[in-house]
């Protein structure tokens, strides 16, 4: 899945990909997130990604040019989740959009577990 931004010299191309990789850095910049999730095939449950595989947490679609998300994400203990996920939504949006130059129609953020930070 590809994005594409036709300008006067000719046409960009943005994969998913590098929206996924992007939009996590950005996630994982925010306060109260400790990083992406996915599921684990071996046992059924949640684990926590490092950063270099962060954009497995991440699905992206493009429809139209338009970008939508969605974060599978671990959080710290004690953070109030709609602050956070109202930090995050705001924070990406403002990003990647200026990043790729195209509109984020939606992101949906699933919260898949919770972490103590030491």
């Amino acid at each position: 899945m590809q994005g594409q931004i036709s300008t006067e010299l000719g046409n960009i191309i943005i994969d998913a990909d590098v929206i996924a990789a992007y939009a996590g850095s950005v996630a994982i910049g925010c306060s109260g997130i400790v990083g992406m999730a996915t599921l684990d095939m071996r046992d059924g449950l949640m684990k926590l990604l490092k950063k270099d595989s962060i954009k497995r947490g991440i699905e992206v679609a493009i429809e139209d040019n338009v970008i939508y998300l969605a974060f599978h994400m671990i959080v710290a203990y004690g953070v109030n989740i709609p602050v956070v996920s109202e930090n995050l939504i705001d924070s990406v949006k403002y990003r990647v959009e200026a990043f790729t130059g195209m509109k984020i129609g939606k992101i949906d953020i699933f919260v898949e577990g919770v972490r103590v930070i030491d």
